[in-house]
């Protein structure tokens, strides 16, 4: 049910948000006690109170919004909400103190309106155009936003080609990662010889800090569905396989109940809506394998194997899935076709840059102030989706850079920040799209930290058949763990690029091929913080343990033993020296730090209120 239709049928229509960081926080017992106050109150039929998808602004969480005044409350508790049913539904007034209030010069002004909110000022929602919208369990709610009006048209006036046509106008492009152009994957897979034909939707989303896929069949599971039908009619298929990850419980309980919803409606199964045309879908859970997310690794999980790529060609359009022509599109592609078919190639085309159409969601995490799922159109610049939707780096730090696309991706610097971010430019500065993950890190992170988290990812993540990547990666990660532990060699660094690029030219999937970008990309930009690491043992972020040393300033120790109560290595003792600029304030002796039995944990820098203790 649409907003404005909710308007009609009730004076007040209350959205919580059901998205699964929310859920994690309460949310559901926020929604239960929305439910019961309403009741208490004598006001049920007058409040309509359901439970969305994701908003996105995953910093304010759990959201409650409250229409039709707009009112965006953030940070609500269970215990909050009955003050917001006795206040704003009974008594008309908003609970100013929980609405969502910008920092700066409008830090004293409520903002009343999501719309006046600088998160969403720069974005353009298509794939998450539902969540936060409509209640995702409910079909009856996507159909009145112009829910499965494209597949009519798909069934019962465009043929194949026209629809494929469509796509191709649209310039929508593969969001998992490549960038393949999608319309040329579906007319492959309709021109491809052999019965029958399988579309595959990839929901195993495994990058690090990536949340995307997830919160779609969350919030709006239908246009999931919608969009493999379509892509079924295009290419002639009749069977369509989720391939989603285990560990996404909520969007797996959504997808189930939005499947079986369809088929009640005659929108899946046998001649749907009386067009003659069969489809069913079948949902497979993955072990949360990485390497899953290609193509042909997660064909062979969906056939019963272990998941392990195989060369190509032949590609699965042409033979995929028991040997069958196969398409498989991630979550967010398939999310676009509803709007494509609804209105039109045209209309996505106008949006985004001249080779990369339409819109790519980020989930935008790390040190930002802002964190959250962020849907832009094609060619903002970082700047704009880091320092405007965003709010910037959290506590005033200095930006240091962002990691895009995960483990496949490499860190974009300051140079970087006006460049426009879409497929092409990504790739010319060294880094990629990838499936949208954006992490990022201030002053406080270290690169080279940075690199050896991701390479222990891949190492762990590698299916093991091809050497360039099972052997390549354990190098790789050895070296980066030699350098952070002080034993580095500037020998190292050319060591790190020689494997780096055999990986790219000899590994067989683009598991191995991507997985030395962070460190090629953090080598380009920070190599003098290689150098310090390992010419002068130092890491300025501190989070290589072994090169961080604690050491306490004589001078402004005031002998309190604080840090000495705190230190569980018990390696912190009375400074037998003397200091004649210490002031005479402190009658007792200052402490020093011994190295050797020091454990790195940072407790002492914590407890001393006299800043005494400094990272060496």
């Amino acid at each position: 049910m649409s907003e404005k239709k909710c308007a009609l049928i009730y004076n007040h229509t209350i959205l919580v948000c059901g998205g699964t960081a929310c859920e994690s926080n309460k949310g559901d017992e926020i929604f239960r006690t929305l439910i019961s106050e309403a009741e208490k109150h004598g006001v049920k039929d007058q409040v309509d109170i359901i439970k969305t998808g994701c908003f996105g602004f995953c910093e304010g969480g759990p959201i409650v919004k409250v229409l039709p005044e707009e009112s965006f409350y953030v940070y609500v508790t269970p215990e909050d909400a009955p003050e917001i049913i006795a206040e704003q539904i009974v008594k008309g007034r908003e609970v100013t103190r929980l609405l969502f209030k910008e920092e700066g010069e409008a830090k004293k002004k409520d903002i009343l309106k999501v719309e006046d909110i600088q998160f969403y000022q720069k974005q353009f929602r298509v794939s998450l155009r539902n969540c936060g919208v409509i209640n995702p369990e409910n079909i009856e709610e996507y159909v009145a936003r112009e829910g499965y009006q494209g597949l009519e048209k798909v069934l019962f006036e465009w043929t194949q080609e026209k629809t494929i046509e469509e796509v191709k106008i649209s310039g929508l492009r593969g969001r998992g990662g490549a960038g393949f152009p999608t319309w040329l994957k579906w007319d492959l897979a309709r021109k491809a010889e052999g019965s029958p034909k399988y579309v595959i939707c990839n929901a195993d989303e495994g990058d690090p800090g990536a949340y995307m896929d997830r919160s779609i069949i969350e919030g709006d599971p239908h246009s999931v569905i919608e969009g493999m039908i379509t892509a079924g009619r295009a290419i002639g298929a009749n069977y369509g396989i989720v391939y989603i990850r285990a560990e996404y419980p909520l969007a797996i309980e959504r997808l189930k109940l939005a499947l079986q919803q369809a088929q009640e409606y005659g929108l899946v199964g046998k001649n749907i809506l009386g067009s003659g045309f069969d489809f069913e879908i079948e949902i497979r859970l993955g072990a949360g394998a990485f390497v899953c997310g290609e193509e042909t690794g997660l064909i062979k999980s969906v056939e019963g194997n272990r998941g392990m790529p195989v060369p190509k060609p032949p590609f699965p359009a042409n033979k995929g899935l028991w040997g069958k022509p196969t398409i498989i599109n991630n979550v967010e592609t398939l999310a676009n076709i509803p709007v494509i078919t609804t209105k039109g190639g045209q209309w996505l085309s106008k949006i985004g840059t001249e080779k990369s159409k339409g819109t790519k969601v980020f989930a935008l995490t790390g040190k930002v102030k802002n964190s959250g799922l962020v849907e832009v159109p094609m060619g903002r610049t970082l700047r704009e989706i880091v320092f405007e939707i965003g709010g910037g780096i959290r506590g005033g730090k200095k930006f240091k850079g962002v990691q895009t696309g995960g483990p496949s991706g490499g860190i974009l610097t300051e140079k970087t920040l006006d460049v426009p971010i879409d497929y092409e430019s990504l790739t010319a500065n060294g880094s990629m799209m990838g499936s949208g993950g954006m992490i990022v890190m201030d002053e406080d992170d270290c690169v080279v930290d940075v690199a050896r988290f991701y390479m222990d990812f891949c190492v762990d993540e590698s299916c093991g058949k091809c050497s360039p990547c099972r052997i390549g990666t354990t190098q790789l990660l050895q070296i980066l763990e030699k350098i952070a532990g002080g034993n580095g060699e500037e020998a190292d660094l050319e060591k790190l690029s020689t494997i780096s690029k055999a990986m790219v030219k000899a590994s067989l999937c683009a598991l191995g091929q991507t997985a030395p970008n962070p460190i090629m990309s953090t080598i380009r930009n920070f190599r003098e913080e290689y150098l310090e690491h390992i010419h002068d043992k130092k890491c300025q972020a501190g989070k290589c343990k072994n090169l961080l040393r604690f050491v306490i300033d004589p001078e402004m120790c005031s002998g309190c033993g604080m840090c000495v109560k705190k230190c569980p290595a018990e390696c912190i003792v009375e400074d037998t020296g003397t200091y004649p600029n210490r002031p005479e304030k402190y009658k007792k002796l200052p402490f020093i730090i011994e190295q050797g039995k020091c454990a790195k944990c940072g407790e002492c820098l914590a407890a001393c209120k006299f800043k005494a203790i400094q990272k060496a």
